[in-house]
């Protein structure tokens, strides 16, 4: 399926050490750790992650970004509350 998106398998099976690997860049970095920041509970934007956030997206960009993480989320919420089960689309064809 990466392929389909143009993401390699390699970077996909990566995500998990976003925060280090060699495969994101610096505003993808920025970008999986704002998710991470608006995902995981007692987690927040501070305002300090917000200012770099600011300093490689314009407003355009943040607002999308913003907008689909938090799409993201209430999508995997909504799922959870009503059992919806998992496509299992982020798994390798086997």
């Amino acid at each position: 399926m990466s392929s389909q998106l143009g993401v390699s398998d390699e970077k996909i099976e990566a995500l998990p050490n976003y925060a280090t690997s060699e495969l994101y860049d610096d505003a993808e970095r920025l970008a999986l750790e704002f998710a991470d920041a608006m995902t995981i509970t007692g987690r927040d934007v501070s305002d300090e992650l917000f200012a770099r956030l600011r300093a490689v997206y314009n407003d355009d960009e943040l607002t999308e970004l913003t907008a689909t993480i938090a799409w993201e989320n209430a999508s995997s919420k909504f799922n959870r509350a009503l059992r919806v089960p998992s496509q299992q689309l982020w798994q390798k064809d086997r």
